[in-house]
Formats: C-alpha cells, sequence, structure tokens
C-alpha cells in the first residue's frame, strides 16, 4: 500500500541531501600577531604582564559557507574575544574588497578563542583599556587587517562542497573552578548532564571538497580556558586551542609549509567556557601545598597564594599548553579517523607519568592512589569514535542589536524584572584560581568594604536601585554610569544565530558558565524542534560560538549570581543577565522558525575618534659601537654541536620588532645546510620548538618603550626526530633611525652548528 506521508517525508530527506550537495564552501587563515613586545596582554589584566617575543603566532581562520540564496562567514581568532568596532572595519573594508554587503552584521561571526597571552588594545571600552593604557592602534590595525584578509581569502576559495558534523566527549582536558557555584544550580537539572559540571562535548564541523573529496578545513567547539600558560607568560601564544590548530594544519599540509600558509585550516573555536579551566590538576596553596578554601578560592584569607595549575610537569606550562592541546587535536582527529601515532606515544607517556605521580602521592599520604584528571576519563577512549553525519538544509542568520541595561525580562514564572546597568563585583578584583587578583579580594564576596566603596565612589555612585538590582553583589566599579573619558563597558550587545542546514551556531557576546549554556542551548534547541524547522528525520544542533562579536564579560545562572564567585561578580547586567538573553536568542529563534526578519536594533557607538593611547610608539634603534644590527652578541653564539632533545640558541644585536610585525613573514628561521651548500628552512617563530626573545636595552629600567639597543635571542628545542647535520639560526628584522625614515630591514645568522641524533 503507498503511503504518501513516508515517501513525501522521503522525498523532503533526499532533497535535504541534495541541498546539502549544493554548498559552497572556503577557508582563509591570515596572521594577526600584532605587536609581539611592550604591549600589555589581554585577559589576566596584570599591568606587567607585556609581551617580549613569541612562542605561537596569532592567527585569524575564516570558513565561509553559501548556498545558491545565503552565505555566512564564521572566524575564529587567536585572541581574546570579538570586539563590535572590530566587526565594523572588518564589513567596511570587506564592502572595499568585495562589494557592498556581501557580508554583513546577520552573516559575519568574529569569536575569539581566549587566548590571554595576545596584545591588548582592541576594544573601545575604558575597563578592558586600563591595563593596556589605553586603546593599542596597531593591535587593532592588525586585527582588522588580518581578519579582514583571511575572510577575502575563504571568501574567494569557495567551491562546491559538503559538511560533514562530528561530535564526542572529550574528558580529562578540563574542570570547573568554580565548582560551589555550580552545585548551587537545581540537583534535578545537574542530574541531566552525567558528564558533571564541565561540558566534554567536541562539535566538529568538516568542510569537503566536491571535487577531491578532501577537507579543506574543520573547525570544532570545545569548553576550556585559554589560560594554560599563566599570567608569568609574556611570549605570544595561542594557548592551548592555537596549539592545538597549529598541530593539525601541520598534521595534514606537511611539516615543510611555514604555519599559517597551508591550504588547510583548523579551527578549535570557543563556546561556553565561562567556569571552565584547562589547568587540570586544581588549585592549591603555594605556601602550603594544601587545598584553598573551596568557597572564596583563598589561602589564609589571601586570593593570591590560591593557583591552579595544569598537568605539566610541576605545572609547567609549556608542557600544560601542550598536553591540552594534544588532546584537542587528537581528539580532533579522531573524530575523523585519522590518528598521529606520534602525540599519542607522547599522550601515553603523560598518562603514565599522571599514574606514577598519583600512585608516589598516595604513598607518601597512605591514601588510595586517584589519577589527577577529570572525573569518568576512562570514557575517554569509547568516547574518541565519536559519531558522523552529512549537514544539509538552507542557510540563514538572524542579527539584533540589544540594549541590555534596563532590558525587561519575563521570567518562567512569568514575572518581569529589568536588567541592571552595568557593574562589577568585588569578586572581580579577586580574579580566579587561573590567574589571582591583588589587594586581599576573594571570590564569593557578599558585602562591600567601607575603603573600596569609597574608592568606587571617586569613580561613581552608585544609586540605590542600582545597588538593590546588583543585589547580592556588591559593587566594586559602577561602570554603566561611568562616561568619562568615554564608556567603561557596552549597554549595546550583539546577539546571532547562524544556520547551516540542522545545525544552528548562537553567537553570544560573552562568557557562558557550564549550566548557562546548557540552558541557553536547550531553550533555543526547543523552539527550533517544535517550529519543525529542519526536514523530517533531521536532528537539530545548536552550538555556542562564545566571546563572539563583542565582550559583555560573564553570564551565569541566577543561582550560581548568588555565590558571588568571579564569574558572578563579571556578570555586569545583574542576577537576571541569562534570562536576558535567553529571551533575546529566543525571539531570533522564532524569527527565524517563522521567516520573518528580527530587528536590527540601534548599533552601538563608534568611539574610535575618542580613544586615548598612552602606550608609546616603538622609538628608534640604535647599536653598540662596532656592532651592526643582526651581528651576534659578543659570547652568546651558538655552541658547536647539540643532540637532539637539546636547546640552541643564540642572541643578536637587535631592534624593535613593533617596527614591522611581519605578518607574512618571520622573526627567525632555522635552516638546515645541505652538502652542495643550499639551506633548508626547518622551523620558523611559528612552530612550536621555536622562542623569538625580544630584551630592551638597560638605559631603560620601566621598560616604556624609550629603548634604543635592544637584543633578540632565537630558541630552538631541537626535535627529537630531527636530521643530523649542519645548522644555523637566522633572525630577520627592521630597524629604524628616525620616525621620518622608514624602517630598513636586516639580517643575520648564528654560526653554523652541529647536531647529532
Amino acid at each position: 500500500m503507498f503511503n504518501f506521508h513516508r515517501f513525501l517525508s522521503v522525498l523532503l530527506v533526499l532533497l535535504g541531501c541534495l541541498q546539502g550537495l549544493a554548498y559552497k564552501v572556503g577557508t582563509g587563515i591570515y596572521d594577526i600577531t600584532g605587536p609581539a613586545v611592550e604591549i600589555n596582554f589581554m585577559g589576566y589584566a596584570v599591568p606587567g604582564q607585556r609581551g617580549t617575543g613569541i612562542h605561537l603566532r596569532l592567527k585569524a581562520r575564516a570558513f565561509a559557507f553559501a548556498d545558491d540564496n545565503k552565505r555566512f562567514m564564521f572566524v575564529s581568532l587567536d585572541g581574546g574575544m570579538g570586539s563590535d568596532l572590530i566587526n565594523k572595519r572588518v564589513l567596511e573594508r570587506l564592502n572595499e574588497k568585495l562589494g557592498k554587503d556581501v557580508y554583513t552584521y546577520d552573516t559575519l561571526s568574529i569569536s575569539g578563542t581566549h587566548t590571554h597571552s595576545g596584545p591588548a588594545g582592541f576594544l573601545q571600552y575604558v575597563l578592558y583599556q586600563i591595563t593596556s593604557l589605553g586603546y593599542v592602534k596597531e593591535t587593532f590595525d592588525a586585527w582588522v587587517d588580518g581578519i579582514s584578509e583571511a575572510i577575502i581569502m575563504a571568501h574567494r576559495n569557495m567551491r562546491p562542497g559538503k559538511v560533514l558534523l562530528s561530535q564526542g566527549d572529550l574528558y580529562g582536558s578540563n574542570i570547573n573552578r568554580s565548582p560551589t557555584s555550580y552545585l548551587l544550580n537545581p540537583q534535578e537539572e545537574r542530574d541531566q548532564y552525567p558528564e558533571g559540571d564541565t561540558d566534554k562535548n567536541m562539535f566538529l564541523l568538516n568542510l569537503v571538497s566536491q571535487q577531491t573529496g578532501e577537507s579543506v578545513g574543520v573547525v570544532n567547539w570545545f569548553a576550556v580556558h585559554g589560560t594554560s600558560m599563566n599570567n608569568t607568560n609574556t611570549l605570544t601564544s595561542g594557548d592551548n586551542r592555537g596549539y592545538a590548530s597549529y598541530m593539525f594544519e601541520r598534521h595534514v599540509n606537511g611539516p615543510d609549509v611555514q604555519p599559517g600558509k597551508g591550504a588547510f585550516v583548523a579551527a578549535f573555536a570557543s563556546t561556553n567556557l565561562g567556569d571552565v579551566s584547562p589547568n587540570t590538576n586544581g588549585a592549591k596553596c603555594i605556601d602550603t601545598g594544601l587545598d584553598c578554601d573551596g568557597t572564596s578560592s583563598t589561602c589564609n584569607g589571601k586570593c593570591e597564594n590560591c593557583i591552579a595549575f595544569g598537568p605539566g610537569t610541576n605545572g609547567d606550562m609549556f608542557e600544560s599548553t601542550q598536553i591540552i592541546g594534544d588532546k584537542q587535536y587528537q581528539f580532533a582527529l579522531n573524530l575523523l579517523g585519522l590518528t598521529d601515532e606520534k602525540v599519542m606515544e607522547r599522550t601515553r607517556k603523560h598518562e603514565k607519568t599522571l599514574e606514577l605521580r598519583a600512585a608516589a602521592a598516595a604513598a607518601s599520604s597512605h591514601e588510595p592512589a586517584k589519577r589527577h584528571l577529570n572525573k569518568n576519563n576512562n570514557k575517554q577512549v569509547e568516547a574518541n569514535k565519536g559519531t558522523s553525519e552529512e549537514v544539509f538544509g538552507k542557510i540563514d542568520s538572524r542579527h539584533s542589536f540589544v540594549r541590555m541595561s534596563k532590558l525587561n525580562v519575563t521570567l518562567a514564572d512569568g514575572t518581569t524584572k529589568s536588567l541592571c546597568s552595568p557593574a562589577m563585583g568585588y569578586s572581580f578584583a579577586a580574579g580566579t584560581t587561573d590567574g589571582p587578583g591583588m589587594f586581599n579580594f576573594a571570590q564569593g564576596t557578599t558585602s562591600g568594604n567601607p575603603f573600596w566603596d569609597k574608592v568606587r565612589d571617586f569613580l561613581s555612585v552608585p544609586t540605590q536601585e542600582e545597588i538593590d538590582c546588583q543585589a547580592p553583589k556588591p559593587i566594586l566599579i559602577n561602570t554603566g554610569d561611568i562616561t568619562k573619558p568615554y564608556e567603561w563597558d557596552p549597554e549595546i550587545v550583539p546577539v546571532q544565530i547562524i544556520r547551516l542546514g540542522n545545525v544552528f551556531i548562537l553567537s553570544v557576546p560573552g562568557e557562558l558558565t557550564t549550566m548557562a549554556g546548557r540552558r541557553l542551548r536547550k531553550a533555543v534547541k526547543s523552539i527550533l524542534e517544535k517550529g519543525k524547522i529542519v526536514a523530517p528525520g533531521q536532528k537539530v544542533h545548536v552550538t555556542i560560538a562564545g566571546l563572539a562579536n563583542n565582550y559583555a564579560s560573564y553570564i551565569t545562572t541566577f543561582e550560581e549570581y548568588q555565590a558571588q564567585r568571579y564569574e558572578a561578580a563579571s556578570t555586569i547586567f545583574g542576577p537576571h543577565t541569562l534570562d536576558g538573553y535567553i529571551q533575546e536568542f529566543s525571539r531570533l529563534a522564532r524569527d527565524m522558525v517563522a521567516g520573518t526578519p528580527s530587528e536590527p536594533g540601534t548599533p552601538p557607538p563608534d568611539m574610535e575618534s575618542e580613544l586615548i593611547q598612552l602606550m608609546p610608539e616603538a622609538h628608534c634603534d640604535r647599536v653598540a659601537h662596532g656592532s651592526k644590527f643582526g651581528d651576534v652578541v659578543s659570547g652568546k653564539d651558538v655552541q658547536a654541536s647539540y643532540a637532539a632533545g637539546a636547546i640552541a640558541k643564540a642572541t643578536f644585536h637587535g631592534a624593535n620588532p613593533r617596527h614591522n610585525q611581519r605578518p607574512r613573514g618571520t622573526f627567525l628561521t632555522v635552516e638546515r645546510i645541505n652538502a652542495d651548500g643550499t639551506t633548508k628552512v626547518v622551523a620558523y617563530d611559528g612552530d612550536w620548538e621555536t622562542k623569538f626573545h625580544w630584551q630592551a636595552g638597560k638605559e631603560d629600567p620601566l621598560d616604556l618603550g624609550f629603548t634604543r639597543t635592544s637584543e633578540a635571542t632565537l630558541e630552538w628545542a631541537i626535535p627529537s626526530d630531527v636530521v643530523p647535520g649542519s645548522y644555523k639560526m637566522c633572525y630577520f628584522g627592521d630597524h629604524l633611525l628616525s620616525h621620518t625614515s622608514k624602517a630598513i630591514p636586516f639580517t643575520g645568522c648564528s654560526s653554523v652548528f652541529q647536531v647529532t641524533a
């Protein structure tokens, strides 16, 4: 008997598959490292954490998707977060290069990986410019240029292809840094998530060329902070995500391709990572070795002594970055049915080391051995198998600018509340266990202090209405009412939903905690499913792109807000902030289901003409008498020979790297000398095995950019599988004689040295 309804369902699915084949996909990548020295790093807000060189270069990775009717562009950048002013300037650039409105606010999402080891000064709000001494045009321009170039590349690379979705649960790579707050969420809600207090899901899209059948790029979302590199680091780095991207691209493009120059692009993007740390060994009191106080994250009342460490040996941040990055990279490979035997062996050795450490700790304390990994780590091998399906269906998007301050929000019980004017609480100053604050502030503070209230009042005295609105948060900085020299915090934020068939990406301008992200995904998914927006038989998949298009700090649940740990104190619009976001994203979802346009809203102000830059420009250079730029400093040349596993090092008379950021070049090369005298580059400044250090001259004791002389030190950690032979390290720089002249390029090389296996 002919079943018309079943026939129609099958036909719709087949038509959807055909539509999936009609996708065009493209990828692009470009450097956004920016000024590698002297500029304060964005993330930890530590004034003294200013760049001194490069470990990993920073990249913008762009992914273009189009069907016969619409297109969108997703960009993951190795940076702290998105910026509304960056988006505006990038769209202006794209209008010039590609044509008017090829991409718009609706169809462009720019999400930061949240590395804390990149230059600051790209956000236009005062709160995020304090430690960088204001706006930094060098950073801003590098980002606009690099993001635009990556997008243009991806757009022009678009070819017919398909998109495959793979996902699985990765254990042992993250922990919740505010577990006591998470426990305030209802038990029945927590019971719905047996994976625990962090999301373990890696959600991966694989872009496949129709012509070759090969992958041209992957983008995935996984919840973990970019804080494997701690607040003592001063080398530019993409942190664990940047390392994972580097490794995946190197695996596909080959080791001979300069990082960022290959055709294949891999992005490890951020999602709801607000309370999620990569420092899986947890927080300890550095003075006693004991556990920190769980509620306040203090040790004898001091937040400075409560620090979380990664899985590296003795908390080594470089090793921790590699371990957490390797786990993400290896897991993403496995989701695609690929392996990297070298990395797998490194991971196995690390697992064995952890077991030995745990056994030794247990023997000394007479307690049962336990592994220093996340709950349910034994599930990792099983989860690596993942699942896979082809994505198909139409492309669509919705975007609105929303004035969150004073937004009326209807709660689940039908009552209406207004969101608050932005404000930061006391626990904001306490920092987190990934990077503690100072001045004896503590997480979990729910009452003010007369002294700090007086300090606060110098900037702005909050009204009683504002105090009541933010309760139980005691207001430390009343950012919403401060307008001098310009706005301190955003009041207007972008919200966006992008549809790729049955995949829906929520671009959120902040850091959602684990449960906050779960609630947002659940609410939007429910609307989409009830609206029957996808073809019969298809599943609706919802993921979150975090720190996207701007930055409005954190977003906790109402319950977590009551504890006033760091994440709650940084939830700037008050206790119902999450409800406000759920309301606005739900509105976009309903508009998408109905096929109606969303209210665009009023864009945020463009304050670039008002922005203040106090960091001086890079000054002119000079070199010691009798030396030339690029000469090796006397007594600091390489050794005659090194064995594999050793570190080769040479120091040169240098010049300020800010004169030329070399976005398509390098500050260093490691070169193998062939038998015929020719050379082959085996490493660049963007490779994991190299480090580029720059040190200002001694006549600049405050290191504020007034130096004239400087030194550049190149390091090469010689790989275990190195080809034995003759090598040299070369330094590339540009020196400036005067501010009215152009920077002059120079090159210098070390002596030749031998490398043995």
